[in-house]
């Protein structure tokens, strides 16, 4: 296998990897004007997690079910179920949860600036999962990028009497990060063997029978009390988010290795920003633009850093 050949795989995964970012930037947005405010609240946050789940899940039956009739007859085998589970823990209950949560406290725009510490997470479990060797200088940008989002949350946490601290929601933010970065590594590993369609599909379709139960227990009492807005944020993170988004960014991580691929997530906080201002009005001042501006920049020079890729992932998702 050539170089070149590597180098064109690899910005293939980017490229799709950076499809699925794009759907997952509206997703805290609209996350926010699904579930509103703590004091103008709108659908549970419990809701939004297991309702948009339990849509998705619906979906995937149908698209399984017509993979089986063209005789595609992928089904995970003895070993792949406990890896669905764990991704499916990640990603369809974790994420979220737990970004629904903090939203109900910040704007979504302090959420964006914050999801820029998930391509360190994502790069870090993919290092140890996959056994790559990310370079000095790669690991550089993505501390830098760190540091900066933390710099961002503290400096955001100033009180009235010019205290810094972390809010429950920045908690609860680290947590989504967390649990999206592990989602994101276990689907990556399952999809060269089941296809980046089919891996979110299997973790929504075995979910099922925990999201609808969860879903009708959480539904709003008086459905026509929410804003028909949130309805159509929902509908979006139910369908796009949650399902679509994850065709194009499992195969991305699988194509180009996770570990590269993962950075791409770095210009996920400046498009988050960009739908946070027409779609929910949100203020974008200079302290938060600047930050944003500043992790993403990150990604060009960390996505130049050598990454030492496996060769069988490499092979594998040429498959």
């Amino acid at each position: 296998m050539t170089p070149v050949h590597d180098t064109k795989q690899i910005n293939k995964g980017l490229w799709i990897g950076l499809l699925g970012i794009v759907i997952f930037s509206a997703t805290l947005p609209l996350t926010k004007l699904a579930v509103g405010s703590s004091s103008a609240p709108q659908l549970s946050p419990w809701f939004v997690t297991f309702g948009r789940a339990a849509v998705a899940g619906v979906l995937s039956v149908i698209y399984l079910l017509l993979q089986y009739t063209r005789g595609e007859k992928h089904v995970p085998s003895r070993n792949e179920w406990g890896l669905l589970a764990f991704t499916a823990l990640g990603v369809v209950v974790g994420f979220p949860l737990f970004m629904s949560l903090a939203l109900l406290y910040v704007p979504s725009t302090h959420g964006s600036v914050v999801t820029g510490l998930l391509p360190l997470a994502t790069a870090m479990v993919a290092a140890l999962w996959f056994r790559q060797q990310p370079s000095t200088a790669f690991w550089g940008c993505a501390v830098l990028g760190t540091l900066l989002v933390l710099a961002f949350m503290v400096l955001r946490s100033q009180d009235a009497t010019g205290h810094f601290s972390l809010h429950l929601a920045d908690v609860f933010l680290l947590l989504a990060m967390a649990s999206a970065a592990f989602g994101y590594i276990g689907g990556a590993r399952l999809t060269p063997s089941l296809g980046a369609e089919r891996v979110i599909c299997w973790v929504l379709v075995m979910s099922l029978p925990v999201t609808v139960p969860m879903a009708f227990l959480s539904a709003p009492a008086d459905v026509y009390a929410i804003q028909a807005a949130s309805w159509w944020a929902f509908a979006y993170v139910a369908v796009f988010s949650m399902w679509l988004g994850f065709f194009a960014w499992y195969r991305g991580l699988a194509l180009g290795g996770a570990v590269r691929v993962s950075q791409v997530q770095l210009v996920q906080p400046f498009l988050s920003l960009l739908f946070a201002v027409p779609l929910l009005g949100e203020p974008l001042d200079a302290v938060t633009l600047c930050f944003g501006v500043a992790v993403i920049a990150t990604v060009f020079v960390g996505k130049k850093m050598p990454v030492g890729l496996p060769a069988a992932v490499i092979n594998q998702g040429e498959k």
